[in-house]
């Protein structure tokens, strides 16, 4: 990738250590480019709400009991 920019993104401290070999970077960038690239990001986020969800439900939960769970980590992530 010759043409890149650099960016700051916030990661936990487990991938920040995992981030610091060159050679993970570059692939992790060229990784979220091709995802970036005509949308692509929105539909591997959404097939990945939608695999959590699957399993959510195999385990028993329902979708009240799914839409719960996400509101209470929404307002933890507020405080």
């Amino acid at each position: 990738m010759d043409n890149t920019v650099d960016v700051t993104i916030p990661v936990e401290p487990e991938a920040a250590r995992a981030l610091e070999d060159p050679q993970r970077r570059a692939a992790l960038g060229r990784y979220i480019s091709s995802l970036l690239r005509g949308g692509r990001i929105h539909d591997a986020l959404a097939e990945a709400i939608s695999d959590v969800k699957r399993e959510a439900r195999a385990a028993g939960l329902t979708d009240q009991e799914i839409d719960a769970e996400l509101n209470i980590w929404r307002a933890e992530r507020k405080t």
